[in-house]
């Protein structure tokens, strides 16, 4: 049995209906379903449909709710900057299911899986160069880096796995310059805009929780910057220091 969600609007979500009857879709309809979590396997399925047909969807995260598609989707990167409102030389981050996929997206060699395994899963995205099979040319054309995050919440990283182990381009689910969304209320706005929202209902009740990952620049080996402070500065920084990494400032 299928999924029940909560529709906005009379007609129903086109990810749901290519999850049931496969056709071809052209567009997304301006009614999005909201799915809850209840029966995992099935919503986990429903997400990765639509992230096949280039949609953008919503979905929690061990931080804040975020926006998230296929990264190698040309069209779905495009999308999430305009629904983001975001300029395109600012780049986005992607997730992977784990340190193997994180290490096929990214130049990790010269960082030692204790130290990845001490930092992720968790609040922190690590910036390194990309590998080729990060081939979007709209995906941080700008840059030769990446920004790589393992969240650390079970339904996003089920999600990855089963999206032929695919990286997400993921950023906050709020327009830019607005706060980042603890709740599925708080991006509203956006609800027409998405193939599917995913509620995990209230993520955390402190507006502490709203500063996000902490995004730590890896790409030189013994070194680090700290990019963005997130949730998690104290910890990265001891960790970083436990294995001998040095900061760039302190140069």
């Amino acid at each position: 049995m299928l999924v029940t969600p909560r529709i906005l609007g009379r007609s129903v979500d086109r990810c749901l209906k290519q999850h049931t009857s496969l056709y071809a879709m052209k567009s997304f309809s301006k009614q999005t379903a909201i799915h809850n979590l209840v029966d995992e396997e099935q919503t986990l399925d429903i997400a990765a449909n639509c992230l096949r047909y280039g949609a953008v969807i919503a979905l929690p995260t061990d931080t804040v709710y975020g926006l998230a598609c296929d990264a190698n989707n040309e069209k779905a990167i495009q999308k999430l900057y305009d629904i983001k409102g975001r300029e395109f030389h600012k780049p986005v981050a992607i997730c992977v299911a784990n340190l193997k996929a994180l290490r096929k997206y990214g130049r990790a060699e010269h960082l030692s899986e204790q130290l990845l395994s001490k930092l992720l899963p968790g609040p922190i995205t690590i910036v390194i160069e990309r590998t080729k099979y990060l081939h979007n040319p709209f995906l941080n054309p700008n840059t030769s880096k990446i920004g790589i995050r393992i969240p650390d919440f079970p339904f996003i990283q089920k999600l990855c796995a089963i999206f032929h182990e695919q990286p997400l381009a993921l950023t906050s689910a709020n327009k830019s310059s607005e706060p980042s969304s603890l709740h599925i209320n708080e991006f509203q706005s956006l609800w027409p805009l998405l193939g599917g929202v995913f509620d995990a209902g209230p993520i955390g009740l402190s507006d502490e929780r709203r500063s996000a990952s902490t995004v730590v620049d890896l790409s030189m080996p013994g070194r680090y910057k700290i990019v963005r402070e997130g949730v998690a500065l104290k910890y990265t920084i001891e960790a970083l220091h436990q294995h001998g990494l040095t900061s760039i400032e302190s140069s």
